[in-house]
């Protein structure tokens, strides 16, 4: 009730005042008719506004010029959220009403709430509902390339909303800008899950704008590195060889392996990784796994750090029983191959080699590969054992006899036997007749008449030969075989059929220099001097022109066959000259005069007369 009657003395005051001022407003226009009708305001009449003093407008549009928004212009302005919908978010921008902006235009900005500031721009005045329409979206991208250009000169800091992939990286949102974020940017390690980071606000560093195209790159990793840098001179700082630290696998190389020791790399070589041999450090560690590591080496300015990984582990060599000793029996698998040999690892750690040279009885020797391939499981016998040097021989062909014990009972001299040819040299062809025993047969010991240059000509690789033992050398471990021995020789009976003065027809095979040869058959071939090819007529036989022809030379060693034609009639004339001579001096026998005369014409004819 004390309400109501204080209400009501208000109105009657308020009533009292507008009477009061009707009726001076009478009084004046009374009093001074045409004044009043000069300076009456008929808008307001019009328009059913009260008549207010000149004073009091000019204090309202006073407060209106400090105190509300000019939505007239362009210009960009803060306003402050009051109220937030589902949709919207109702600024107030002390403009006669409050504006409203989509939700949608801070998605880049969920943590929205009442009370934050933003900027926005009008971007219509009014709406059907009298609300202002704010942009705030516009008013973003009209501020955005002043703040993109003032961060990159000051380098600072700004948030990004990642808001998706693209091809090599990702697509950002900074102040309303599309910046590009490379792949390489993202973090100091690789990344391989891009999508991680899609729909996070993140913080960058500003590294590069092309105003012609429009176009920002940030950087996430740049401030990563920043943070590194000091911890990573605090680090390095701190390092001595020996130390034990614990690290990342950041990458894996075929060669090592890149360990992350909190802001500093180092490599573990693949040699330093496991004391057993691996073909890829993959076998061993694996992305993002933790693990111990020791300091090996580092440069002088520490920025190349060598790690170690089997060091932390006990040396398997010094683990080897003391009861391993030469001579033993031992099982391992094959590691590596080359072409001297193979290693073998014994245990974990401990390898040994066997020589090819120990891997057969042979003296023929091969490639390691002929015998054994990676990955075997093999039996060996202990040859050496040098625990400080760290190195061991072993031996296959030990646990099998050794052939040459009984040599002189299985291949006594003077036995013929069968091989196969393994290799040539210059001089002979090595045959091998069983594994570990291995003969030479001279080149000369081949064939009993072929002249052969190279054995090469006379049998291949592989091809097997019938031999005989000429020689056996047990000490020096060295057969002399022959190969023609296991038939007659043939130029014994030829010594007798082509002796010398013996006749033969046959067709003249080749001219060569200074004669022809002929072939008798498939081992005889005779050479003809030029001068022994003249036919009874002066005219010289040719190729292929059969005729009888004398020896006139045959030498067994050296295999030399000469013949002649010229000596056949040569020689006829010779004795019909002497029949001749012989049945004249038996008809007529000379007188000392006849012997005179004789003279006399001999001595005229040698004077030309």
């Amino acid at each position: 009730m004390a309400e109501k009657a204080k209400q009501a003395e208000v109105e009657a005051t308020e009533a009292q005042e507008v009477k009061t001022a009707e009726a001076q407003e009478v009084s004046e226009a009374q009093s001074n008719p045409e004044k009043y009708l000069e300076e009456f305001n008929w808008h307001n009449y019009e328009e059913g506004i009260d008549e207010v003093e000149d004073s009091q407008l000019k204090e309202f549009e006073k407060l209106v010029a400090e105190n509300f928004v000019d939505t007239l212009d362009d210009e960009v302005v803060e306003g402050i959220v009051i109220s937030m919908t589902d949709r919207d978010a109702i600024i107030d921008i002390n403009a006669k009403s409050e504006g409203v902006i989509s939700l949608n235009e801070f998605r880049y900005n969920p943590n929205l709430a009442v009370g934050d500031k933003v900027e926005v721009l009008i971007d219509v005045r009014e709406d059907a509902t009298g609300q202002l329409v704010l942009s705030h979206r516009k008013a973003r991208v009209i501020k955005a390339w002043d703040r993109v250009n003032a961060a990159h000169e000051t380098g600072e800091i700004v948030n990004g909303f990642v808001k998706c992939r693209t091809k090599g990286g990702m697509i950002v949102d900074v102040f309303g800008i599309e910046a590009f974020l490379p792949g390489s940017q993202i973090d100091v390690k690789p990344i391989r899950d891009y999508d991680q980071y899609v729909n996070k606000t993140m913080e960058f560093k500003v590294v590069k704008i092309n105003h012609e195209f429009k176009n920002v790159v940030v950087s996430h990793k740049a401030l990563i590195e920043a943070d590194i840098e000091e911890q990573k001179k605090e680090i390095i700082g701190q390092l001595e060889k020996g130390q034990v630290l614990e690290g990342i696998v950041k990458n894996i190389t075929s060669y090592g392996v890149f360990i992350d020791l909190g802001g500093v790399d180092g490599l573990v070589h693949i040699t330093d990784l496991s004391w057993s041999r691996i073909n890829h450090p993959n076998e061993i560690v694996e992305l993002d796994q933790k693990l111990n590591v020791v300091i090996l080496d580092f440069d002088e300015n520490k920025s190349r750090i060598q790690l170690g990984l089997k060091q932390l582990s006990k040396h398997p060599w010094d683990a080897l029983g003391e009861e391993v000793k030469v001579g033993d029996k031992v099982k391992g698998k094959v590691v590596v191959i080359a072409d001297y040999g193979a290693f073998i690892e014994v245990t974990d750690g401990v390898e040994g080699l066997i020589h090819v040279s120990e891997m057969s009885w042979s003296t023929h020797l091969r490639s390691a590969q002929d015998f054994v391939s990676v990955g075997d499981e093999v039996d060996a016998v202990i040859l050496t054992l040098d625990r400080e040097e760290r190195k061991m021989s072993l031996g296959i062909k030990q646990l099998t006899p050794d052939p040459w014990t009984d040599i002189t009972t299985k291949y006594p001299v003077a036995s013929k036997h069968s091989g196969i040819v393994r290799n040539f040299t210059n001089f002979g062809v090595f045959v091998e007749l069983e594994e570990g025993i291995d003969g030479l047969i001279y080149i000369s010991d081949l064939s009993w008449t072929k002249k052969i240059k190279h054995p090469s000509e006379f049998c291949n690789v592989g091809d097997t030969l019938d031999v005989v033992v000429l020689e056996l050398d047990v000490e020096g471990r060295k057969l002399s075989l022959g190969h023609k021995q296991t038939t007659e020789n043939p130029w014994d009976k030829y010594e007798t059929e082509f002796a010398v003065g013996t006749l033969h027809k046959a067709e003249l095979t080749e001219i060569v220099d200074k004669g022809a040869t002929i072939d008798f058959n498939e081992d005889i071939v005779a050479f003809v001097p030029s001068r022994h090819l003249e036919k009874e007529d002066g005219k010289k036989l040719k190729k292929g022109e059969e005729a009888e022809f004398k020896i006139i030379e045959f030498n067994k060693e050296f295999k030399r066959v000469v013949a002649s034609h010229t000596a056949i009639f040569r020689e006829e004339e010779a004795a019909n000259v002497k029949a001749a001579a012989s049945n004249a001096a038996a008809e007529a026998k000379p007188t000392l005069g006849d012997a005179n005369d004789a003279l006399q014409a001999l001595k005229n004819k040698m004077e030309g007369k």
